[in-house]
């Protein structure tokens, strides 16, 4: 049994508007119903998008403070979502009438129990589910001060699960870590600036037996190395891979994945980034494909930022009749789509593509919507 707060289930004045800075009312879609019952499946972008013509701007119908929109009160497949077209607001009703005139009773603040059941998610989990713990995103001080493979079982080329890898710079009280391979630098495509390193992530390896243990040889003392003093390395048992592990790979302690409850919400300062590349390396993003973004932490972004993507056109030359001096011309940017931000580090982000008129490309602008 869970106990919910229910303070979601009612248009409360926010104490921050979650959507400070966003231009023009609220405009419900053209076919808004007015209510909808949750089904396993649904997202609280899809629900949004039934009843707005901008399904990002849910925290502001919900009438959602900011610590709300950070740790919201999620909502559950078999409740009804009721649209009040005066506010317009959207509420959490009751069903009370019969099938042929439908009416809804309001839901009062109240503590209540039911059977634990699985909220439904911001956005579709499965198209960000291996982005959650991996690909790995690094810097350079993460990389020197990572683990090493140094050696593999029977000397093996490359090891798969079940097989021992042995490194150093293990930490014995971290039992479950990374393994990843750095594989190359992200950019800014405007400045230049290496913003982390996208590593190949290979899997995870469950520490066996710690470092720096003196091994003994048949006469009782150490062994010529341990007696020399070179390090023993840790000893892994590989748990789960993606590809092959072998020598000079390295290892990261492997944190839980953070699932994305926040609420899609835009962010309050004005954002200014770009695309930084397009995961697998394709050409370009499309609905529901991954996006790396040149913000990150020190920009105050965070899971849950919903930001516009701006095509690039590049520039334009232009003389007159073909005479004369000839001018350049920057022209302007388009808006063609939304991204919603779900894994934060320092100085990027990882976003999925949640709207768009074309494809995503590298060196677009990411700004506040």
């Amino acid at each position: 049994m869970i106990r919910i707060i229910s303070a979601l289930l009612i248009g409360v004045a926010a104490l921050v508007p979650a959507g400070a800075g966003a231009a023009g009312p609220i405009r419900l879609a053209d076919d808004a119903p007015d209510s909808h019952v949750v089904v396993s499946g649904d997202t609280l972008w899809g629900i949004s998008g039934k009843f707005l013509r901008e399904p990002w701007r849910w925290p502001e119908v919900w009438r959602l403070n900011r610590e709300e929109i950070r740790n919201p009160h999620l909502i559950y497949p078999g409740q009804i979502v009721v649209l009040d077209r005066n506010g317009p607001t959207l509420k959490l009703g009751k069903r009370i009438g019969g099938t042929d005139r439908p009416l809804y009773e309001k839901r009062f603040p109240q503590i209540y129990s039911e059977p634990a059941r699985t909220a439904i998610q911001s956005i579709p989990l499965r198209a960000i589910a291996p982005f959650l713990s991996e690909p790995l995103v690094v810097n350079d001080v993460e990389d020197a001060a990572a683990g090493i493979v140094v050696a593999t079982q029977e000397g093996r080329v490359f090891t798969s699960p079940g097989d021992t890898i042995f490194a150093t710079r293990i930490d014995p009280e971290i039992t479950n870590w990374n393994v990843y391979r750095k594989a190359k630098p992200l950019k800014d495509p405007v400045t230049g600036e290496v913003l982390g390193f996208e590593a190949a992530y290979l899997g995870q390896a469950r520490v066996s037996s710690g470092a720096g243990v003196l091994v003994p040889d048949a006469a009782g003392g150490a062994t010529d190395s341990a007696r020399e003093g070179a390090p023993i390395p840790a000893s892994l048992i590989v748990t789960s891979f993606k590809q092959e592990i072998g020598k000079g790979d390295r290892l990261l302690p492997a944190g839980r994945p953070e699932l994305p409850s926040y609420v899609p919400h835009a962010p309050e300062q004005e954002v200014s980034g770009r695309v930084v590349s397009i995961y697998n390396g394709v050409g370009g993003a499309g609905r529901h494909n991954v996006v790396a973004i040149s913000v990150g932490k020190r920009d105050q972004i965070e899971v849950g930022h919903v930001l516009a993507l701006h095509r690039n056109r590049g520039e334009t030359v232009y003389r007159e009749d073909n005479v004369g001096p000839a001018q350049r011309y920057k022209l302007p940017e388009q808006r063609y789509g939304l991204v919603f931000v779900f894994r934060v580090f320092e100085r990027l982000a990882y976003a999925l593509v949640m709207e768009s008129d074309g494809p995503a490309t590298v060196a677009d602008s990411v700004r506040k919507p």
